[in-house]
């Protein structure tokens, strides 16, 4: 019965369904299937989906907006139960707009993608300072800071926040994204990963929290 109530949970989800996801999740939890699978097997897996199509251009912001949306319904049931079972993020990630760029759609899609794949975000918003980075990480232990610039004009922010952090001496990996960014780009500025889309972004997150 559980194999079918997760298969139900990750189909609703995939459909953008929030009310059913919430509810299956509830029941779900009712029935005592431990919340950690509930997670990997409902939600991250549907995400996972998601993710996939929509780097194949088989689904559109619009349907990853909306899944992402029943995904958050499903988890402000599933938040309280993760923290008393004790199950962990796999990780921490710190995301910002940087310095001098107001663009925010892309942020918030990495954003939903990486909470979909069972990362711990820490959004920072738009126009963020080299220095608030660093104060979060620092605060937070955020193992990867996620950079986005949509301008020509702000890619320099880019390096100017790398520039900083190395100086600062913190430790967490870095990774650029955005419209006008190139992988070249970012080897250039010295960023740890480049993500072309929001679904990469997962992959290069997951690869340099491996190594």
């Amino acid at each position: 019965m559980s194999a079918e109530l997760l298969n139900s949970i990750k189909e609703n989800l995939m459909k953008g369904k929030a009310n059913d996801v919430k509810n299956l999740c509830e029941q779900a939890v009712k029935e005592k299937i431990p919340v950690g699978k509930i997670l990997s097997d409902g939600l991250i897996a549907a995400m996972a989906i998601i993710g996939e199509k929509f780097k194949n251009n088989q689904v559109y912001v619009p349907e990853v907006l909306i899944a992402a949306r029943a995904m958050n319904s499903g988890m402000a049931v599933l938040k309280p139960h993760l923290k008393a079972a004790d199950v962990k993020a796999k990780g921490i990630v710190c995301i910002g707009t940087v310095k001098g760029d107001l663009h925010d759609i892309g942020k918030n899609l990495v954003r939903m993608m990486l909470e979909g794949a069972g990362y711990e975000v820490i959004d920072l918003g738009v126009n963020v300072e080299p220095q608030k980075f660093i104060d979060t990480v620092k605060e937070k232990k955020a193992q990867v800071i996620a950079m986005s610039a949509l301008l020509t004009t702000t890619m320099g922010s880019m390096k100017t926040t790398i520039d900083a952090l190395k100086t600062s001496g913190v430790k967490a990996k870095t990774i650029v994204g955005g419209a006008p960014l190139t992988d070249s780009f970012a080897k250039e500025i010295g960023a740890d990963g480049y993500a072309a889309d929001a679904a990469s972004a997962v992959d290069v997150v997951n690869k340099l929290l491996a190594a």
